[in-house]
């Protein structure tokens, strides 16, 4: 075929002969890649929908854009055997094609195998604490990797410039002087990158850890390789830089487990009746749909000037069920003490004193007397 084309075209000039083979044959590797690919990943697609699990079809569904175009490439190469300008031109963009469709199917791969592997680390369960430590590893290494593969990736591409190793030999033979010029540009990313990987290991904090960040309450909702994402109680967002977890002071109250204890303070007069109290109390966190049943305490903590502190321990599975608990039973105690022991709500007393009689003692009683006189005068 390629050879009746050819000679249809001896007619043409030798450039335009070469450029409309090199076209035709380019255009039909490519058709019959396409071809292939479609009925290749039909196939993929009807066996990974007869199995139970969803790991293949994530894989399936990310390297599908990026192998069409390695298929695209293939097919033209395999074309460029039978068209010389076309062998040409592949040849002079192959430093830049090849590393980028690699590097984008390495990319593609590693994205499923996170996202596969996420779906076996379910944060929805009651005890998720081991589920929130896998996802921010695979989190944290799945972005440091891709940071990795894209900077092999460029670093290829640029070394198929005849004039970059040039450059690279000259830079060699200045190292000292590179290097400090480089060390000092990259510092940011270097310790973005470093403060990544003490997060992978430490684990200072986790996905849907809850913190206390600058006094706000919230969890954290993405963990990048430069900053995290606090997600705060009324949806606003935090973006808080990742060295700052590794260097300043904050609270993680999910640590070591999701579970947690609370405390509500109630402000009563001194003349309550604790017992009564501690019994309404029982009555209501075991009636309350929040409570895990591990801790419930009530003490009076303090005794102040005007009113008693009282305690009210408490404990839930998580933080926003236990915020949920701290106000579902301190809306519930102070409406009881409204209702049933209004005499315990907290007042500031005040005694009136009667008035003092002074008696002046009889000089001053005279002297007054006398004052009096010249004024009548």
């Amino acid at each position: 075929m390629i050879d009746n084309l050819i000679h249809m075209l001896n007619g043409f000039p030798e450039w335009m002969r070469q450029g409309f083979l090199a076209l035709v044959a380019g255009s039909a590797g490519a058709l019959v890649a396409l071809a292939i690919h479609r009925i290749s990943f039909r196939v993929l697609q009807r066996i990974t929908s007869r199995t139970a699990s969803k790991s293949d079809d994530i894989i399936v569904r990310h390297i599908r854009r990026p192998t069409r175009w390695a298929f695209v490439a293939l097919g033209i190469v395999l074309a460029a055997r039978q068209a010389p300008a076309l062998k040409d031109f592949w040849d002079s963009i192959s430093g830049f094609v090849m590393p980028l469709l690699t590097g984008w199917i390495a990319i593609a791969i590693l994205n499923a195998l996170v996202e596969a592997m996420t779906l076996h680390a379910d944060i929805t369960v009651e005890d998720n604490r081991q589920a929130r430590r896998r996802r921010t590893r695979l989190g944290i290494f799945g972005r440091i990797i891709t940071f990795v593969i894209v900077f092999l990736v460029v670093a290829l591409m640029l070394f198929s410039v005849p004039g970059v190793a040039k450059v690279g030999a000259t830079l060699m033979a200045s190292a000292g002087l590179a290097a400090l010029a480089v060390g000092a540009a990259a510092q940011p990313a270097l310790k973005a990158l470093i403060a990544g990987f003490q997060m992978a290991l430490t684990e200072p904090i986790s996905i849907d850890d809850v913190v206390i960040l600058d006094g706000e309450w919230g969890r954290i909702e993405e963990i990048r390789t430069t900053y995290v994402v606090v997600v705060l109680w009324d949806q606003r967002r935090l973006v808080v830089p990742t060295n700052r977890f590794l260097e300043e002071t904050f609270q993680n109250w999910t640590k070591t487990t999701s579970q947690l204890l609370g405390t509500v303070m109630l402000y009563v007069d001194h003349t309550i009746d604790v017992a009564k109290l501690r019994a309404e109390y029982t009555r209501q966190i075991e009636a309350h749909r929040l409570w895990d049943r591990r801790a419930q305490v009530l003490q009076v903590t303090d005794c102040k000037e005007m009113v008693l502190e009282i305690r009210l321990l408490m404990s839930a599975k998580d933080g926003p069920t236990l915020f949920d608990l701290r106000c579902g039973l301190r809306e519930g105690m102070m409406d009881y003490i409204r209702r049933e022991m209004p005499e315990a709500l907290s007042r500031r007393r005040t005694e009136q004193i009667a008035p003092v009689n002074i008696v002046p003692s009889p000089a001053i009683a005279e002297l007054m007397s006398q004052r009096r006189a010249e004024g009548r005068n």
